[in-house]
C-alpha cells in the first residue's frame, strides 16, 4: 500500500485533498499533519515509508519552508502547496528537487496537486532508458528521474541502447535519447526502435542542443513522440515525461476497452480469437499439441433466481479471479459470455493438464462467497480438448462437447477428450 503525507494547517484543504486522492487511488494510506511538529513526527516514524508528501510552504508554528527542507533532507519526493505565486520562489524550490509547486487558492490548484501526487505514485516501478554520450548529462538526468521514482537504465550510444531493449527482460515505458552520439545517433536509434515498437507502447523523447529549425519535425516524422531542446529546466523535463506517460496509459486504456470484458477484467471473445488464431497456427505448423478448456458455472440460473442477478455477477467475477490465481501467465483466458469462460494452453502434458484443472475444480468446490450475511457456494464443470484439430474453432467445439458431457453426467467434474 502506498503512503502519502499531507501537511497543511487548513483542515478544509486537507480533507478535500484526502477525498480526491482516495477517489483516484482507493488503496492508499494517507497521513495527516496540521502542523510542522506533526509532520516531522510522521516523517521520523521509521515504521512508515512515505512515498509522496504534499507540503504547505507556510505553517504557523515554524518559519516558511521549514517542513519542505526537512522532507527533502529525508529524501521524500515532495510537492509544495502555497497561496503565493512568486516566480523566483518557484525557481528556487525547483532547484532543490521539489517535484511540483502548486498554487492552492483555487479548485484547479487542488486538482493539479492530486494529479501530480497520483502521477508520482504511478511512476514507481516504471522503467526509462536514458541514452546520452555525456557522462555529466547522464548523471544529472538520472538524478532527476530517480527522484521521480523511476528506474533508470543508462546507455552511452544508440547501439548500446538498442541492445538493451532487445536483450533485457525489462519493459521500458520511455526512451530518452540525445541526438548527437557516436556509433548510432538519436535519429537512427529512433528508426530502429520503430521497427519493433509502436508509438503507443514505447515513447521516444529526443533531447538535443541542435538549434536546426526543422530537426524536431524530422524526428517526429521518423517516429519520435516528443522533442525537447537543450537547455531545459528540470520541471520541463518532468512535465514532458509525465505527459508522455499519460498518453501511453490512455492508449492502454483504449486497448483494454477493446480487448477486455468490462465486468471481470478478463479478455473478451474477440481478443481470444485474435491472439488464439496466431497461437493455433504456430502450433499447427510445428506439430505441437494445444489444449482448450471450457468452464461453466453449474446451475447458474439457480443462483440468479435465488439470490438475484447482482450475486450472479459476483459469482462470474469470482470465476475470473480464481482462474487468474491458478492459471499460468502464459495461458490465454477469456470470458466468452454469460457464465462461460475459455482457456487456451500451450506447452503442457495431458497429465499436467488433468492435474491443473482437477485442482482448479476443487478450489471452486471448496470456495465460499460471503456477501450480505450469506454464504454462497457453487461448482463448475470443465470440458477439455487436448491435441490439435483442423482449426481453433474445432478445438473449441470439442471442448464444448466435453463440457456438455460433464453436465449430462452429474456436473462438478472435468472431462478430457471424451469427444
Amino acid at each position: 500500500m502506498k503512503t502519502i503525507l499531507i501537511v497543511d494547517d487548513d483542515p478544509v484543504i486537507v480533507n478535500i485533498l484526502k477525498d480526491k486522492l482516495l477517489r483516484r487511488m482507493r488503496n492508499l494510506n494517507i497521513l495527516i499533519a496540521l502542523s510542522y511538529k506533526e509532520g516531522v513526527k510522521h516523517i521520523l516514524n521509521k515504521k512508515q515509508n512515505i512515498d509522496v508528501a504534499l507540503l504547505d510552504l507556510n505553517l504557523p508554528d515554524v518559519e516558511s519552508g521549514a517542513i519542505v527542507n526537512f522532507a527533502m533532507k529525508k529524501d521524500i519526493p515532495s510537492i509544495v502547496l502555497t497561496g503565493l505565486d512568486k516566480g523566483d520562489l518557484k525557481e528556487m524550490l525547483m532547484k532543490n528537487n521539489i517535484l511540483d509547486y502548486i498554487i492552492k487558492g483555487n479548485k484547479r490548484g487542488i486538482d493539479h496537486a492530486v494529479e501530480s501526487a497520483v502521477r508520482l505514485l504511478k511512476n514507481q516501478g516504471k522503467n526509462i532508458l536514458l541514452v546520452d554520450d555525456s557522462k555529466v548529462q547522464l548523471a544529472k538526468t538520472t538524478e532527476i528521474l530517480e527522484h521521480m521514482k523511476f528506474n533508470v537504465v543508462a546507455a552511452s550510444n544508440g547501439i548500446e541502447a538498442y541492445g538493451i531493449l532487445h536483450n533485457s527482460n525489462t519493459k521500458f515505458s520511455i526512451v530518452l535519447t540525445d541526438f548527437n552520439m557516436p556509433k548510432m545517433d538519436g535519429m537512427d536509434l529512433t528508426l530502429k526502435i520503430r521497427e519493433d515498437f509502436d508509438k503507443d507502447e514505447l515513447s521516444v523523447i529526443v533531447l538535443s542542443g541542435n538549434e536546426e529549425s526543422e530537426l524536431s519535425s524530422r524526428f517526429i516524422s521518423v517516429g519520435a513522440n516528443d522533442f525537447l531542446t537543450k537547455p531545459y529546466s528540470d520541471i520541463e523535463l518532468v512535465t514532458r515525461v509525465n505527459s508522455n506517460l499519460e498518453l501511453l496509459e490512455l492508449f492502454e486504456k483504449i486497448k483494454d476497452m477493446a480487448n477486455k470484458d468490462f465486468m471481470t477484467g478478463s479478455y473478451n471473445r474477440r481478443y481470444f480469437f485474435e491472439v488464439g488464431e496466431s497461437i493455433f497456427l504456430k502450433a499447427q505448423n510445428k506439430g505441437k499439441k494445444l489444449s482448450v478448456a471450457m468452464f461453466d458455472i453449474d446451475k447458474f440460473k439457480n443462483i440468479n433466481d435465488t439470490y438475484g442477478h447482482d450475486v450472479g455477477d459476483i459469482a462470474i467475477i469470482e470465476v475470473a479471479n480464481i482462474l487468474n490465481e491458478n492459471l499460468r501467465k502464459s495461458d490465454l483466458m477469456a470470458r466468452f459470455g454469460g457464465e462461460e469462460f475459455c482457456v487456451l494452453l500451450e506447452d503442457i502434458t495431458k497429465k499436467d493438464l488433468e492435474n491443473l484443472f482437477e485442482k482448479i475444480r476443487v478450489v471452486f468446490e471448496n470456495n465460499i462467497i460471503k456477501i450480505n450475511g450469506l454464504k454462497i457456494r457453487f461448482t463448475v464443470s470443465i470440458g477439455i480438448y487436448y491435441g490439435i484439430a483442423e482449426s481453433l474453432d474445432e478445438m473449441i467445439k470439442r471442448s464444448d462437447d466435453n463440457l456438455y458431457f460433464c453436465k449430462n453426467n452429474g456436473r462438478n467434474q472435468i472431462a478430457i477428450n471424451k469427444y
